[in-house]
């Protein structure tokens, strides 16, 4: 690679993190303008979205698709309730909360995918990816790892250098509601 070539970077986004990670501190993503920061701040080529599937949400996996994320389904399962046999017919028709468990993709996806980028963006504050981020920056393919906030596991304290802190860019990358900002605008 020349040096004024800029490196083929991908980036590996844990969303149950991010969104989560980022709601706990009153903002949420604004998907569309997060890849947009992702491709103009860091040229990164390919994102690769991690998301527990749930069918109800076939529209919100398209407009990701649509915002330019390479969207990356994982089956989910309910965590409060037994298997499916050993529901009575009411319990199965309750929404429950669900789980996706999509850290094992995301790792699978960045090593299978590694000699596609010379970089790699991990966005997670989660330590379940500690050996992932360790192997990356091992081998210089390591460009960044975001964290939602200051709160990420104290396992990437070694990686302070890599951080990029997504709450730092929450003017930028926060979803604002229109209605909402109308209204704050008529009250005056």
């Amino acid at each position: 690679m020349k040096p004024s070539d800029k490196p083929r970077v991908y980036a590996f986004i844990d969303s149950q993190n991010l969104n989560i990670g980022t709601q706990k501190f009153g903002w949420k993503m604004n998907w569309v303008r997060f890849r947009r920061f992702l491709a103009e701040r860091y040229n990164v080529e390919k994102a690769f979205m991690f998301i527990g599937y749930i069918p109800a949400n076939e529209d919100l996996y398209e407009k990701m698709h649509e915002a330019g994320y390479m969207v990356v389904l994982k089956p989910t399962f309910d965590v409060t309730k037994p298997r499916a046999e050993e529901q009575n017919e009411d319990e199965k028709e309750e929404a429950r909360p669900v789980k996706g468990n999509i850290d094992a993709d995301l790792v699978l996806w960045a090593m299978k995918e590694m000699s596609n980028y010379q970089k790699a963006i991990i966005v997670s504050g989660d330590g379940d990816f500690f050996s992932l981020v360790e192997y990356l920056e091992s081998k210089g393919r390591l460009l960044h790892l975001m964290t939602p906030s200051a709160h990420y596991s104290q396992l990437y304290n070694q990686f302070e250098k890599y951080i990029v802190r997504l709450d730092m860019f929450r003017r930028d990358l926060a979803y604002r509601d229109r209605k909402s900002l109308l209204g704050k605008f008529r009250k005056k």
